[in-house]
C-alpha cells in the first residue's frame, strides 16, 4: 500500500456515496480504474439488480480497462446473483492489478473473488483504506453477517436533557439545521421506528421532507402491543409509505382486522409486549439493513437495554427546559452508575445552526 493506492481508493469511496441510501440490501460500491497515472474511468453501484461499479467502470474504460489498475471498495463478486459475478468481467477485460478497500464478509463471495483474480495471474492488493471503507458500509456489514439491521438511535434533547416540556410541549426544541439532517437520515435509512405514545401525542408523518430536493420515505414501523394505533393516523392512512404495526399476542384481533383494512401490514411478535428481538430478525429477512428510532423514553430504553443499538444521534439544542416531570430521551429503570452506564466510542461531534450533534457508538461492554 502506498499513499498513491490511498488516494485513488478516497475517490472510490467518495463516488461510492452517490448511492447512499438506494442500494439496499446491497453495500455502497466504487470503483476507479487508473492507466499512466490517470484516472480513465469510475463507476458506483446505483441500486440491487443493477449493474455493479466495477462493470460501470469498464464498460467506460473499454479497452484501455486492459493492464490498467482497477481500484474498488469491496471485493468483487465472484457468485451469481440479481448480476453476473464482476470476478470474472475483471479478468476478462485484461486488468492488470486490482485494489480493494474491503474483503466481502458475504459468505457467497469471502474470498472467492480475490481467489479468482490471483488464479487468473492479477496482482491483488488489499485492506488499502479497510477503516474508511468499513466505516462507509457499515450497515451492509451488520446487516449481511447478523441479518439484522443496522440500528440508529436518534434523540433531540436541551441542553438539560429534556425531550419535551413539562405540559409535552416538544416543537421545535432543534433548529432548522438540525431538523434538515434528520430528514436526510431518513432519506439514507430503509425503515423508521416509533412507539404508540409517540403516534398518539403527535401523529407523525415519518417521510422525508427535504427542501428542493426529492426524498425516499423509509418503511415506518409503529411498536403498539395492544394495537391503539388509530385508523384515522397519518401514517395509516396518507399512503405516503408502506406502515408496519407490531402489535404482541394480547392486542385486540378486530382492531388488528381493521388496522388492515386501512392499508397497515401488522404483525404479531412477542406475548404481552412486542418481541424487540423478534422484530430485527423479522425485518432481516425482509430485506430491511436500517433502522432509524425516533422513539420515545420507553422505547430508546428498551431498545438500548436489549444490546439493540449499533449507533446513536444525540441533537443537543442551547436551551434549558427544567421542570422535574418534563420527559428526557431515555427511560426505563436506568443504569446503576456511571461505571455501568453504556459508554459510546468514536465520538464526533458537530454544529448545526446553533445545535450541537453527538454521534457515538455504543461500546460492546461497559467500562
Amino acid at each position: 500500500m502506498n499513499d498513491i493506492d490511498e488516494s485513488y481508493m478516497r475517490e472510490a469511496l467518495r463516488i461510492a456515496e452517490h448511492a447512499r441510501g438506494r442500494t439496499a440490501p446491497n453495500p455502497l460500491v466504487g470503483a476507479v480504474i487508473v492507466r499512466d497515472d490517470t484516472i480513465i474511468a469510475s463507476g458506483w453501484h446505483r441500486a440491487a439488480g443493477e449493474p455493479h461499479a466495477e462493470i460501470h467502470a469498464l464498460r467506460m474504460a473499454g479497452e484501455l480497462a486492459r493492464g490498467a489498475t482497477l481500484y474498488v471498495t469491496l471485493e468483487p463478486c465472484a457468485h451469481h446473483g440479481r448480476t453476473g459475478p464482476c470476478a470474472e468481467a475483471v479478468i476478462a477485460a485484461g486488468i492488470a492489478r486490482v485494489v480493494i478497500a474491503l474483503r466481502d464478509p458475504n459468505p457467497l463471495v469471502a474470498g472467492r473473488g480475490l481467489a479468482l483474480l490471483k488464479e487468473a495471474g492479477i496482482e491483488v492488493v488489499t485492506s488499502v483504506c479497510e477503516a474508511e471503507a468499513r466505516r462507509q458500509n457499515e450497515v451492509f456489514l451488520k446487516w449481511v453477517t447478523q441479518k439484522r439491521p443496522f440500528v440508529t438511535l436518534k434523540t433531540a434533547m436541551t441542553l438539560d436533557g429534556k425531550i419535551a416540556s413539562h405540559t409535552g410541549a416538544s416543537q421545535w426544541i432543534t433548529g432548522t439545521a438540525a431538523r434538515t439532517r434528520v430528514h436526510e437520515y431518513r432519506n439514507e435509512y430503509d425503515a423508521i421506528l416509533v412507539g404508540i405514545g409517540t403516534v398518539l401525542a403527535d401523529d407523525p408523518s415519518l417521510t422525508t421532507r427535504l427542501e428542493g430536493r426529492t426524498g425516499r420515505n423509509p418503511l415506518r414501523i409503529v411498536l403498539d402491543s395492544e394495537a391503539r394505533t388509530p385508523l384515522d393516523a397519518k401514517l395509516v392512512v396518507d399512503g405516503a409509505a408502506p406502515t408496519l404495526i407490531v402489535v404482541s399476542a394480547r392486542a385486540d384481533q378486530r382492531r388488528v382486522n381493521l388496522l388492515r383494512a386501512c392499508g397497515a401490514e401488522v404483525v404479531t411478535l412477542g406475548t404481552e409486549q412486542v418481541d424487540i428481538a423478534a422484530l430485527l430478525d423479522y425485518l432481516g429477512t425482509s430485506e430491511i439493513t436500517s433502522l432509524l428510532v425516533e422513539g420515545g423514553a420507553t422505547v430508546n430504553w428498551s431498545l438500548l437495554a436489549g444490546g439493540c443499538v449499533d449507533k446513536v444521534h444525540a441533537f443537543i439544542a442551547p436551551m434549558l427546559m427544567g421542570g422535574a416531570e418534563a420527559k428526557t430521551p431515555i427511560g426505563g429503570t436506568g443504569f446503576d452508575s456511571p461505571q455501568t452506564a453504556l459508554q459510546l466510542r468514536d465520538v464526533t461531534v458537530e454544529q448545526l445552526g446553533a445545535d450541537i450533534l453527538v454521534t457515538g457508538y455504543p461500546c460492546a461492554d461497559a467500562e
